[in-house]
């Protein structure tokens, strides 16, 4: 079967006539920041438009079907910083005493689940036993069994201290 070849000029003209230049060439005309959203977005393998997430965040589809996220400094949705509109007068608020009482609540279940997360991770390490746990009887006549039980021990363990590294950060964060 012969490969089919596009002749690099051919290339060009379907890409300047595709969706993706139509979108580059709106974002590059609109403002002299907009360009640098577009050199964000060509350099991130964008297959569409970048969507504005927050401050100077954006997100768009890469060819492989993940999203590739990306900042764009100076730049705010396109768009001039707006200031924050005030609270109606009738917007339920909570008074300091309930608000104390939640952030009371939430510290408790951090700290359990901090603690649950440390004993699991206490009896994973015994059984990890250093990465040389005593074989169970079904694995000392197969050695890819030991092995496996080894890396979900060794997953496990990191799992845990991942765990623990982050609810101990966002216990530092409860007021």
């Amino acid at each position: 079967m012969p490969s089919r070849r596009i002749h690099r000029g051919a290339a060009k003209r379907i890409l300047l006539r595709g969706p993706i230049f139509a979108w580059l060439v709106a974002i590059v005309c609109a403002d002299a920041s907009a360009a640098t959203l577009a050199e964000k977005a060509r350099e991130s393998g964008c297959v569409n438009k970048p969507m504005w997430l927050a401050g100077d965040t954006y997100r768009c589809a890469t060819e492989s079907g993940a999203f590739s996220y990306f900042n764009v400094p100076g730049s705010s949705g396109g768009g001039a910083w707006t200031p924050k509109a005030p609270t109606p007068a009738g917007f339920p608020k909570v008074d300091p005493e309930t608000q104390k009482g939640r952030d009371g609540v939430r510290r408790k279940v951090l700290a359990d689940e901090l603690s649950a997360e440390e004993k699991l991770l206490a009896e994973t390490r015994v059984a990890y036993a250093d990465g040389a746990p005593a074989p169970l009887p079904e694995e000392r006549a197969d050695a890819e069994k030991y092995r496996a039980r080894i890396a979900r021990l060794r997953q496990t363990l990191t799992v845990h201290e991942k765990n623990i590294e982050a609810l101990k950060k966002e216990l530092a964060t409860v007021k």
